[in-house]
């Protein structure tokens, strides 16, 4: 009875599936030439009344490295080709011991974005290696209004 409620639970998991509708991330299906060597950029998406706010983490990343484009009319696109740069060493026979912050060639991240999606209106902030993009949502479209007419 525990693994059909388990099940249940993951199946019916409305705000995590929801998300996948609405955001799905595109660099793990087809792996063309485009995304060939590129490493997927972590993300967290927040869903406001007004914007959809997307946390990504670019550590090591000035905000010169980092693109942010829309592709397609709908597909929010996030990229680098930039390095992360590691500390130079200055004195004289000093050198590295262990190198375990492998530093990716390339950063990509595309989001189909909602229908409600206003994309002429996206900002975007690097600070502290994270990248915040906001997407701004557009209005509802206004109801169809009724009007009874008389008959003569």
């Amino acid at each position: 009875m525990s693994a059909v409620a388990d099940t249940l639970t993951h199946w019916f998991n409305f705000p995590e599936n929801i998300e996948k509708l609405m955001f799905p991330s595109r660099t793990h299906e087809s792996r063309d030439h485009e995304n060939k060597g590129c490493s997927s950029i972590p993300a967290d998406i927040l869903d406001t009344s007004k914007e959809f706010i997307f946390y990504l983490d670019v550590p090591g990343l000035s905000k010169s490295d980092i693109q942010v484009t829309v592709e397609d009319e709908n597909t929010l696109v996030i990229k680098s080709g930039g390095k992360r740069k590691r500390e130079e060493v200055e004195e004289e026979g000093c050198k590295y011991i262990r190198l375990e912050r492998k530093a990716p060639q390339k950063l990509m991240r595309k989001f189909r974005l909602p229908e409600n999606a206003n994309v002429s209106a996206i900002t975007a902030k690097c600070e502290n290696g994270v990248l915040t993009v906001v997407v701004e949502k557009l209005p509802p479209p206004p109801k169809p209004k009724t009007v009874e007419v008389a008959i003569a």
